[in-house]
């Protein structure tokens, strides 16, 4: 094993000894002498350390294999069509060069073309569960490359205790594990990303000849993460930055300018640079095509490109560029182990310590490799969502950090052993909790919340919970076992859900049998069906905590901890999607008799309620069509439409002002309420304040920029006020939408 670098001249001799030994070194007896013996306390911690690494690499792979497909898969699997399809044809195939839908030439394509061509070879096709059972174990395999590296850098520093601690806390990290299940984004990337961190350890220690096998790991983790994704271009940095601290701490100022130290640097930093660089566009067509301006050109285009989806955060539904900027260290400290929390801030606290007592320059990676990222993030308040999932690669060098404060906290007491027991209980005790979690929710650990958040039942409506639908593999299984859904059915079942390529995949078996209908939660209605699969992604948050969800017509839910993760619905007569189609039609009296069965048969549905609210007040039912819509509103207080129905009453009954705070409350709920800007332009318009409405329409347009109603009334306002060519544009610019 490679020892770490040039030891503190301010450690003591006492302190070496013990550093020594924690390094791995044995003691100096007599062979025969010390094998009569016990093993020494390191190299106990070492059988330890390579037993649970073994074990918790079986268990991953084993544990893959029963989770769900990863919604997002759906860009990941066609990209990885398309891949093989370049390589194969020699690049004669450009599909892979460009594609708009989820800009996935934009990433590095390593884990899309090892898995694609596995795939290939075996013969599999994303319709068979083969297919995405060789990217589970694929993805849980690099998991546990990620978990490897992070205890062996612990280790590095510290010795086979603290790598073993890193070992325990990362394998149960519910979060972290459950996402090397099927995460071949975040995952993947974290493996390089760590990979390359510990290796950049050992290597520039090991300067003037560092070890082979260290520098292929380095080139290797170098590679992987920028072949993943351009934002891999981080670690190169990392090595320079750490490349230039090393030569400093360990020869001065001075040598700087020598050329024969500096020149050994420079070669192998340099050397492990292009080797990664170049190995990492062997696997991203796009970087081909120009190695030196892509890769920096997709990193620039991703800020451009960042995707804003709807998120619950705090209780509260917001679009994912309004997040405030505490939102992924909030959700990193609800979601990950306390022993991780305890660890990593501990380890702060005693960063003094542990410089002394270690290579300061690798405590000092751990910590910073873990938090520049996150803070790097804060500070350019970027885009995330589905939680902190794409900070996942910060999380390995933060569990580093927290094995070493356990580490350090058990030599504290090393020589009271009582005490010391109790570090060691204490440890326990702050993994028992995500221990315990992972084996009843082994196939989705990762909508893991901590005793912090109150777990699960404390986020529950205020944060996401199954954000990527994997619990849909559980609900078509339930369907299964039911006799619902089968291969001797007599007639085909139509199943309705917003995770259309999870469940597609898994139903893909039973062919025309099982039809599986894309349908957003709040448009479920809009068609026909028998069954449906909806977790909680998407819903209200309000909905959720009044405990509106799972809804009345709910036959079966699936759980974490007794949280409702996804439910099986099954529809009874249609009623709601015949009361909307004959909505579409004009027809308001047999809209009527049908949503007010749906409503009957399931009272809880706010689509339904909205509906009727709508129904009634097309025949002039106004104050049927407010109690409608209120009712609409105590299931989900945020309903854009029932909220402006509300509004739309008071401006029938002519009352203004009752009118305008309803609608602003509409926005106060909903934001993006285009019509509700535009019901308050024509508010102000009545009252002559001209610039108030156009102001409101404005922000009508900005919100949905083809609401065409905001175009006409604009135009009409400026007409009005002798403006022709203002009212022309606004013409023009409403018949230009299609």
């Amino acid at each position: 094993m490679a020892k770490s670098g040039k030891p503190n001249p301010k450690i003591s001799k006492k302190t070496a000894s013990r550093q020594t030994e924690k390094q791995g070194a044995t003691p100096h007896e007599d062979q025969l002498q010390r094998d009569a013996l016990p093993l020494p306390a390191n190299e106990r911690w070492q059988k330890a350390f390579w037993i649970m690494a073994g074990l918790a690499l079986v268990l991953m792979l084993f544990m893959s294999l029963k989770s769900g497909i990863n919604a997002d898969d759906k860009f990941q699997t066609d990209y990885s069509t398309k891949l093989v399809h370049y390589y194969s044809s020699f690049g004669k195939d450009t599909s892979a060069l460009n594609i708009p839908d989820g800009n996935m030439h934009l990433y590095g394509g390593f884990f899309e073309v090892i898995t694609g061509f596995t795939n290939s070879a075996l013969g599999y096709t994303d319709a068979d569960l083969g297919y995405h059972n060789v990217r589970h174990l694929f993805s849980s395999f690099f998991g546990w490359i990620a978990i490897l590296c992070a205890a062996l850098l612990a280790r590095y520093i510290a010795g086979w205790r603290a790598g073993l601690f890193t070992l325990v806390i990362m394998f149960l990290s519910p979060r972290f594990l459950g996402d090397s299940f099927m995460n071949p984004k975040d995952i993947p990337f974290a493996a390089g990303y760590m990979m390359a961190l510990y290796n950049m350890a050992v290597v520039l220690d090991g300067l003037p000849k560092p070890k082979r096998w260290n520098i292929v790991g380095l080139v290797a983790g170098l590679a992987i993460a920028l072949a993943i994704r351009a934002g891999g271009l981080l670690p190169f940095a990392f090595l320079f930055m750490f490349g230039g601290l090393h030569l400093i701490m360990r020869h001065g100022f001075g040598q700087l300018f020598n050329g024969k130290t500096f020149g050994r640097y420079a070669l192998v930093i340099g050397g492990t640079v292009v080797a990664g660089y170049v190995l990492a566009i062997l696997f991203w067509p796009y970087a081909l095509q120009s190695p030196l301006k892509n890769p920096f050109l997709a990193l620039s285009k991703f800020s451009d490109l960042e995707v804003k989806i709807r998120v619950l955060f705090e209780g509260t539904n917001m679009m994912s560029d309004k997040t405030p900027w505490y939102y992924p260290v909030k959700w990193i400290l609800y979601t990950i182990p306390l022993a991780a929390i305890v660890g990593f801030f501990g380890s702060l606290v005693l960063f003094r310590r542990l410089a002394r007592n270690y290579n300061p320059l690798w405590v000092f990676l751990a910590i910073f490799g873990a938090a520049f990222p996150v803070l790097y993030i804060i500070y350019k308040h970027s885009v995330i969502h589905d939680g902190w999932r794409h900070l996942t690669f910060c999380y390995p060098p933060m569990v580093v950090a927290a094995g070493l404060f356990w580490n350090e906290l058990s030599r504290i007491f090393e020589e009271k052993k009582s005490l010391q027991y109790a570090v060691y209980g204490a440890l326990a005790l702050t993994v028992a909790d995500p221990a315990y979690f992972i084996a009843a929710n082994s196939a989705y650990p990762y909508v893991y919340f901590n005793p912090i958040a109150g777990g699960e039942k404390g986020a529950f409506g205020k944060y996401e919970t199954d954000y990527w639908g994997i619990s849909v593999r559980q609900g078509l299984e339930w369907m299964e076992d039911q006799g619902i859904i089968g291969k001797d059915m007599k007639q085909p079942v139509v199943i309705a859900t917003n995770m259309y390529y999870s469940a597609k995949c898994r139903a893909a078996k039973y062919g025309d049998n099982v039809k599986i209908k894309y349908l957003k939660w709040d448009r479920r209605c809009d068609d026909a069906w028998d069954y449906a699969l909806f977790p909680t992604r998407f819903i209200d948050g309000a909905t959720l905590q009044a405990g509106y969800w799972p809804p009345d017509n709910a036959i079966h839910v699936v759980e974490a901890n007794g949280v409702p993760l996804l439910a099986v619905l099954k529809d009874n007569g249609k009623n709601c999607s015949l009361g909307i189609a004959s909505m579409k039609l004009g027809d308001s009296n047999n809209a009527i008799a049908f949503l007010k069965k749906e409503v009957e048969n399931v009272p809880d549905n706010d689509l339904a309620w909205t509906n009727l609210a709508q129904a009634y007040m097309n025949l002039g039912q106004l104050d049927d069509g407010k109690a409608a819509a209120e009712q609409a509103l105590k299931i989900n207080p945020d309903d854009a439409m029932a909220n402006n129905l509300v509004g739309i009453y008071w401006l029938q009954k002519n009352d203004a002002v009752k009118a305008r705070e309803q609608f602003d409350l509409a926005l106060k709920r909903e934001p993006s309420n285009a019509a509700a800007y535009y019901y308050l332009a024509l508010i102000a318009q009545s009252s002559g304040d001209a610039q108030t409405a156009l102001s409101n329409l404005m922000k009508a347009i900005q919100t949905a920029p083809n609401f065409k109603p905001a175009y006409e009334l604009s135009a009409k306002i400026y007409e009005s006020q002798g403006n022709t060519s203002a009212a022309q544009q606004f013409r023009s610019a409403m018949q230009q939408i299609k």
